[in-house]
């Protein structure tokens, strides 16, 4: 066996054996951050990716016929494209960036990989990039053609992650080394040929990745819930608003002469308010939708007791058999109320929508009020620890999901989610 082939199932080996400790480390935890699963199917894929250059090693050592050899390689640089799509799909799954944004670079991305992979199928009638001669693999001048999907994705995974606000220095650090580890394997893999120093670098880079990037993400969620936590007790503690019990039965105690009827009515909404916002202090587990909207329209009725026509609320209601993190959604329809409509002289309308498809349940609030810019708002700010700590609760529920659009002007639009 020559020195080079030795090396080279050394290092499939190794890495494999390392790819394996890092699936059943993922694997086996409870609760995955939607992160963490592209992360093991990344990891998974790639130490598939290495046992079949392993096995593909030890068959050449038998068997090297020029078929062969190009079957192999096709399948091999096919595999290099996915190895960086998969990446790239991991990336945007880790990192902010707007739904927009990210739409149209996997567009790009889509678009990129399936014409290389066609260009690579093509070589392997043409040999425009690579061909094999007597069971030896021969390169073409145009062989750095095949990698550009790889070039072209890479230093886009390195420019939006770089420049990605949110992204702390040791994960923009350990993206960086990702991409430029690849570009520093080719320049040694055409000093040191037949060894391979690609598969090597994966190793060192895919380590990066899990070490600096996964379990650095792990501690930050440790202290951000903490936080959060705090942060759960005041919004709860918040919504008992001095004010609002004041206004509230002011309003009903003017009702009971003019309308017994409606006072009765008022005060039943006014005490299952306060009940749903007590109850909620302490209360960990997810709860019916169904109860959460007894307390939104609990809420809407006090306040339309309060504000008369400047306040119009719609509900269109398709799903309720779902749960949700107790004291989110209410707080997000007064969110609507407060500084979105009544931010408005003649007031205007909120409209909560419930429904289900195929793989979701979803909730919209949307309000016609004075909107805002939303790249101008730093959500995890101390002003805004409300929306902060009900868009992680969401996002801690299984595959739950917050969405915020606004203009100013217009008004404003919440997207809350949650996977069947």
């Amino acid at each position: 066996m020559d020195l080079n082939v030795g090396v080279n199932l050394t290092i499939c080996a190794i890495g494999i054996l390392i790819f394996l400790v890092h699936i059943v480390d993922i694997v086996l935890k409870k609760n995955k951050r939607n992160d963490e699963k592209w992360l093991l199917v990344f990891i998974s894929f790639t130490a598939f990716h290495f046992a079949i250059y392993l096995i593909f090693t030890i068959i050449k050592i038998y068997y090297s016929s020029s078929p062969y050899i190009i079957t192999f390689y096709t399948i091999f640089y096919i595999f290099n494209n996915i190895e960086v799509l998969l990446l790239f799909i991991y990336t945007l799954s880790f990192i902010f960036l707007a739904k927009e944004k990210k739409i149209r670079l996997s567009i790009v991305n889509y678009l990129l990989f399936s014409i290389f992979v066609i260009l690579d199928i093509i070589n392997a009638f043409t040999g425009i990039f690579f061909y094999a001669k007597d069971g030896i693999y021969y390169r073409t001048k145009f062989m750095f053609i095949s990698q550009g999907y790889q070039l072209i994705m890479l230093v886009i995974v390195l420019f939006v992650t770089t420049l990605n606000k949110k992204l702390s220095r040791r994960g923009k650090l350990a993206f960086t080394m990702y991409c430029f580890l690849p570009l520093v394997a080719i320049i040694f893999q055409n000093i040191f040929k037949g060894y391979a120093i690609a598969y090597l670098s994966i190793i060192i880079a895919v380590e990066v990745l899990f070490f600096f990037v996964n379990i650095q993400k792990n501690i930050d969620l440790a202290e951000e819930e903490k936080k959060n936590k705090e942060a759960q007790m005041k919004l709860m503690l918040s919504q008992i608003r001095p004010h609002f019990v004041y206004n509230s039965l002011s309003a009903i105690s003017t009702l009971i002469l003019i309308d017994p009827t409606q006072a009765q009515k008022s005060l039943d909404d006014f005490t299952r308010y306060l009940r749903r916002n007590l109850s909620s202090i302490t209360e960990t587990k997810l709860i019916p939708f169904s109860d959460e909207l007894k307390h939104i329209e609990a809420y809407v009725s006090l306040e339309k007791l309060r504000f008369k026509n400047r306040i119009n609320v719609n509900f269109d209601i398709k799903a309720t058999a779902f749960n949700v993190p107790p004291l989110t959604i209410q707080p997000i329809v007064e969110n609507a109320i407060k500084h979105g409509i009544l931010k408005r002289i003649d007031g205007g309308s909120v409209n909560i929508k419930a429904y289900e498809n195929d793989n979701s349940y979803i909730i919209e609030i949307i309000d016609d009020g004075v909107g805002f810019d939303i790249n101008q708002i730093d959500f995890s700010d101390n002003t805004h620890f409300g929306i902060q700590n009900i868009k992680y609760r969401i996002n801690q529920t299984k595959n739950g999901n917050m969405e915020i659009i606004s203009e100013v002007g217009i008004g404003t639009k919440v997207i809350v989610s949650f996977d069947k």
